[in-house]
């Protein structure tokens, strides 16, 4: 059974085309991908991401249990601060990858990925032996909206008399009031832009969003959807969890060897990346160009010259409003190389592309 979220009823009311995501019954447009796309690269859109999951960690174990589940340095955080980081099981696949807000020492959220609720909550619970900690899956009592853009700051700050500019870039502030609505405020968001995720009571989440809606639309303010949060993490080079990511592909081979610490104190999974870091990988995530027309997709196969298959696309798109058809691709490591010829499989033709570096945009975050 979908699940729908605080926001089902204001999707429907504009008019968003609903889609099963995840389980989840979200909208993957508005007005359009491309028009929504662009929204937040030149002014600022809004986002329903109430589906993503919140788990609270608290105890005296927090920080040690917290840094133990995650490859990143959690210790290295101060109050306040936000952390990326991938999550692995014992094989150094990825459980999921997530985000840690420390409160303080004894209080952690992990804000983790829809899909993977159930899965990651009960993996956390199983690693608790030996740790003072208690482990609260809030998911259904939050609401999120992000706000992204370089009008972001400017729309939100009409709201509060909290003074925005203060909160840097992967820091967050509880207790904000935006209008009448207390709500937890991060610089953080999935775009590549500088925006706000603003995590609110359920009941609360429709009246904050279309009070953010009114005090933006002088500002160019658009509804935005699934389809464009895809293509704008996409172009900034951010990875998605079920196409980059997953259980059997491990945060090194996808690239995000620069959040795994592997210098820090034990960690899941921490032996077998020690041994792959040594022994050197067999594959690794890459960004690609066809050369060729087409339109590479998820899930299509990589070749070399001769027809052999050597990865597979975790992502492929035609960039919004150009003609250059760009992906993502697991690859075998001889193929990793910047400008290496490859071929995507498209229909049974194999057309040329090229390696390229797998950020498509220059990320414009407020540091």
């Amino acid at each position: 059974m979908t699940k729908r979220t605080p926001l089902y009823e204001t999707h429907v009311k504009y008019n968003g085309k609903i889609v099963d995501f995840a389980g989840w019954e979200l909208p993957i447009q508005y007005k359009g991908i491309k028009e929504e796309h662009f929204a937040v690269r030149e002014n600022a859109g809004m986002f329903d991401v109430s589906h993503m999951g919140e788990v609270f960690i608290e105890g005296k174990d927090a920080e040690k249990f917290s840094d133990y589940l995650v490859t990143n340095d959690v210790t290295a955080l101060v109050d306040t601060q936000v952390l990326y980081s991938p999550m692995c099981n014992k094989e150094g696949g990825i459980v999921d990858d997530l985000l840690v807000y420390r409160y303080n020492k004894e209080k952690y959220l992990f804000v983790i990925n829809a899909g993977n609720i159930d899965k990651d909550f009960k993996w956390m619970n199983d690693q608790v032996d030996g740790f003072e900690v208690t482990l609260r899956n809030e998911s259904d009592a939050y609401g999120d909206i992000a706000l992204q853009g370089p009008k972001a700051q400017e729309i939100l700050q009409q709201l509060t008399d909290f003074s925005l500019k203060d909160i840097k870039f992967f820091y967050f502030a509880d207790e904000v009031m935006i209008g009448k609505y207390p709500c937890i405020v991060s610089r953080t968001g999935y775009t590549g832009e500088d925006g706000f995720e603003i995590y609110v009571k359920a009941e609360d989440t429709a009246g904050l969003f279309e009070l953010i809606y009114e005090a933006g639309k002088e500002f160019g303010l658009e509804l935005t959807a699934l389809g464009a949060r895809d293509t704008l993490r996409f172009e900034a080079g951010l990875p998605l969890y079920g196409n980059e990511l997953s259980d059997t592909v491990s945060p090194l081979e996808a690239s995000l060897a620069f959040f795994v610490k592997l210098d820090k104190n034990d960690f899941i999974g921490k032996d077998v990346l020690v041994k792959q870091k040594a022994e050197g990988l067999t594959r690794k995530s890459v960004g690609f160009e066809l050369v060729g027309k087409g339109i590479a997709r998820h899930g299509y196969e990589v070749c070399s010259e001769d027809g052999k298959v050597i990865g597979e696309v975790t992502t492929g798109y035609q960039l919004p409003g150009t003609k250059r058809s760009i992906g993502v691709a697991l690859v075998n490591i001889e193929h990793k190389a910047l400008e290496t010829q490859i071929f995507v499989k498209l229909r049974n033709k194999l057309v040329e592309a090229k390696v390229t570096k797998k950020t498509f945009y220059k990320k414009k975050y407020k540091k």
